[in-house]
Order: structure tokens, then C-alpha cells, then sequence
């Protein structure tokens, strides 16, 4: 793989940026795609590494970020028309390409979403239980200790020593569990319910949850805000040990992600309005398209500037095969 589109998913897997990767496969001559040729595909539709010329790129592009959408990965054909149908085959997307070229593609897209992002703040047998849990389902695991070291916490993939929760990268998509029992509560929620997180909990007694809420209440912090602590955390076991309160916590956030409430990654934006190149078939991003023509008041968007050039020559033989006559 490409190292420098390797270093990107790695940082962004980190962060919990959603990618797609793409792998040439297959090829035919004379595609410029070589196989075993990578790309990173994200959802702004920004490419990095290489995969095709000017026919392939665009349509893998659409297809990465419909991989993306759906989160399911997809084998992808790209040839001439007539050898379509004995491509199609189950898992096999099939799509034209004619532009000059008799060369053909197989690209394989696999979508990358990232693992829920779990912030645990405090120290405590439970800040430790549930780091290493959420990193045994393969979350990533931010662990926030005033006091505390990397060897600590072997089941986080970080450990921070600042509330400034900047640096733990929270998104809207994130959860924050304050874990300090007593020791800074107030001012660990604080801090959380200045993020975006899509949970923010705090593992108190019901009574210490309403001092510390009511404290927070007394420095102007909307009850908007408020509202949205779960306290106490996780599901109610009763009276359990610090490590059972781990369990109960993990199992909540388990529950809330099935129900959709955690999600995984942002809604991926796709093309609002296609058209079809009339010289060779393929499928165009009317915002994005590059290449233009417009004949008899109608506008024709083409893939590559040789379809393009082909048009001109004889708009109206194209534009009749485009309207069967």
C-alpha cells in the first residue's frame, strides 16, 4: 500500500474520521490503474493515491461514498458495455466505461467507519474495568486522570492528564462517562457538557448526582445541558462493586448504540443529481461535472474531455441514440 495513503488511514481511523479504501484489483490494458493500487476516498469526495484516469476515478468516487452510506464494502467492474452482463454477478457492481479506451477495471471499496469513541474521566477501579472492556470491543478508548500514566490504563489508546477535553477529540458522536467519585465531579461534568458528546453520563449516587447537578445549576448551566446527563450511569444493577458499575455502564452504551442513538458516523452526502455521458453511458455528478456541452437548449455533461470532444463533433447522432430515435 501507498505509505502515504496508509499514514492518512491510520491517522484517520485515529480520530474517528470515516474513509473508504479502494484496491485495484484487476486490470486489463490499457487502464491506468495498476493492480494493487490504493486510494483513500473521503466523504468531501477528496481522493488521495491513485486508481484510475479520468473515466474510472469519478464513478469509483460515487460508489465509495454510497459503500459509505450503506457500510457495506462492494466489488466494482469497470469495462466496456457489451461485457457487462458476463461480469454481473452476485456482490458485483457493473458499470460502463467507453471513453477511448478498451482497458477495464476491477476496484475493491471498503468502507471504514469508525469505532465508538469512548472518554472516561477520573481514577477509579471502574475507570480502569471499563477502558479495558470498551477496548476488548475495539472502541476507542480516551482515558482523562489528573494523576495518572499510560501503564495504568493498558486498555486505552490514550491517556490524557487535562479536563481540556480538546485534546480527546470529542465529536458529536462521542461518549464521556465521569468517573471521579467525589474528587472533581463538578467541574469533569462541566468540561464534558461543553462538548458535542452524544452521551455524557456520571457514576454518583442519586443523591450525590443531584448535588452535583443542582451545583452546576447555581453557575447558570442550562437545564438544557442538564438534562443531558445520565445519572447515575448504566443500567441499574442495584448495589454493586466498582467493576460490576463498569459493566452496567458499557452495557447502557451498548443498548443506546443498537437503538441507533450513538452513531457511528456522519450522514455522507451524496451527488443530488446525475446524468448520463451520451457517448459512452457513465454515470456524471451534474455539480462536480468538469466537461459540458450544451445543444438545443439542453446541457450534456460528459466524464472526460474525450467524450467531450466527441460530442462536439456530432451533437445531434449522440443526442439521438440518448432519445432512441
Amino acid at each position: 500500500m501507498n505509505p502515504e495513503v496508509l499514514a492518512l488511514a491510520a491517522d484517520l481511523s485515529r480520530r474517528g474520521r470515516p474513509f473508504v479504501l479502494a484496491t485495484v484489483v484487476w486490470r486489463r490494458a490499457p487502464s491506468s490503474g495498476k493492480e494493487g493500487s490504493t486510494a483513500l476516498v473521503t466523504p468531501d469526495r477528496r481522493v488521495r493515491g491513485w486508481l484510475g484516469g479520468a473515466c474510472a476515478e469519478p464513478t469509483v468516487i460515487r460508489e465509495a461514498l454510497r459503500a459509505l452510506e450503506e457500510g457495506s464494502p462492494r466489488l466494482l467492474f469497470l469495462g466496456p458495455p457489451e461485457e457487462l452482463a458476463a461480469r454481473g454477478r452476485e456482490g458485483v457492481v457493473t458499470v460502463p466505461i467507453a471513453c477511448q479506451s478498451e482497458g477495464a477495471l476491477e476496484v475493491y471499496v471498503e468502507p471504514m467507519l469508525p469505532q465508538p469513541h469512548l472518554v472516561v474521566i477520573g481514577r477509579s477501579p471502574a475507570v480502569g474495568t471499563l477502558a479495558s472492556m470498551a477496548g476488548a470491543l475495539g472502541w476507542r478508548t480516551v482515558v482523562v486522570d489528573q494523576g495518572g500514566l499510560a501503564e495504568d490504563y493498558p486498555g486505552a489508546d490514550r491517556v490524557l492528564t487535562s479536563l481540556e477535553l480538546s485534546n480527546a477529540d470529542v465529536s458529536e458522536r462521542s461518549v464521556i462517562v465521569v468517573a471521579t467519585q467525589g474528587h472533581y465531579d463538578e467541574a469533569a461534568l462541566e468540561s464534558a457538557l461543553g462538548t458535542p458528546a452524544a452521551y455524557v453520563g456520571l457514576i454518583a449516587s442519586r443523591r450525590r448526582a443531584e448535588a452535583v447537578l443542582g451545583y452546576l445549576r447555581d453557575r447558570g448551566v442550562a437545564d438544557a445541558q442538564i438534562s443531558r446527563v445520565h445519572a447515575p450511569a448504566g443500567l441499574d444493577l442495584g448495589r454493586v462493586a466498582h467493576e460490576e458499575i463498569a459493566v452496567a455502564i458499557l452495557a447502557e452504551l451498548v443498548r443506546e448504540r443498537a437503538a441507533g442513538n450513538l452513531a457511528a458516523a456522519p450522514p455522507v452526502e451524496l451527488p443530488a443529481h446525475e446524468a448520463l455521458d451520451p457517448v459512452c453511458g457513465m454515470t456524471v455528478d451534474v455539480a462536480s461535472a468538469a466537461y459540458r456541452s450544451t445543444f438545443e437548449d439542453t446541457t450534456y455533461y460528459f466524464c472526460s474531455a474525450g467524450c467531450l470532444a466527441r460530442f462536439d463533433e456530432d451533437p445531434a447522432r449522440f443526442v439521438a441514440s440518448v432519445r432512441g430515435t
